[in-house]
């Protein structure tokens, strides 16, 4: 299949976020992907419910959430009405993760896990199959520009090679100082779905940007 490009709307202009939303979607890219922090879970607050409403008002592509929050049960039936196609929940917030995992399916979103950089690829063995989705971070979650952590390789490698293992389908999302230096040796490891927020959000040319990701990922 066709490598994702999915620009993450936590670098956008806030005060512009009706005209990067529609930059999105005029670009190459095929997903949003927004990122929705607590303050507890990680040291940083971002995007609420009335953000992501408004955002999907204008928003016509894919809409990828990444809950950053802990307890993140509480809100699924909340992010379904508000139109996330996909909701992505920590492996490190959630104590039932399988009993997550399926009410986000029963509402019919698909599911995805969220792996700090610290934490091992061989704990989702067991619910592999059930997930439309991991996402590793490459940088520590909470803000944005960071740099992308180099251990981040062989991890891809390691869920390709579990993925497989188990005969799923399971798509790799890799979120964090993504950018057209380590895309291509990122998708040659494994990777599926490519988020880019400083990258995109801070060219000049941010559609250029996008379809140079784009091009790099599908090589």
């Amino acid at each position: 299949m066709s490598k994702i490009i999915a620009p993450s709307i936590l670098a956008a202009d806030f005060c512009n976020l009706q005209r990067d939303v529609e930059m999105v979607n005029t670009s190459d890219a095929e997903w949003f992907h927004i990122d929705i922090m607590d303050g507890v879970f990680v040291p940083n607050i971002s995007f609420g419910m009335p953000v992501l409403e408004a955002i999907n008002k204008h928003a016509n592509k894919f809409i990828d959430v990444h809950l950053m929050i802990v307890d993140p049960d509480r809100y699924t039936k909340t992010f379904a009405d508000l139109g996330a196609n996909m909701l992505t929940v920590h492996y490190e917030a959630s104590t039932h993760l399988h009993r997550n995992i399926q009410n986000i399916k029963s509402y019919g979103m698909k599911a995805g896990v969220a792996l700090n950089p610290h934490t091992p690829v061989h704990l989702l063995q067991d619910i592999i199959q059930d997930l439309d989705m991991v996402c590793l971070m490459s940088v520590n979650p909470g803000f944005g520009g960071q740099h992308f952590i180099e251990n981040t390789y062989p991890k891809i490698k390691e869920l390709r090679t579990l993925i497989e293992a188990k005969n799923a389908s399971t798509l790799i999302e890799i979120d964090g100082g993504v950018n057209n230096k380590n895309a291509g040796k990122l998708i040659a490891q494994g990777a599926d779905v490519l988020v880019a927020g400083s990258f995109v959000f801070k060219s000049n040319k941010p559609i250029e940007t996008i379809s140079e990701l784009k091009q790099i990922a599908n090589t």
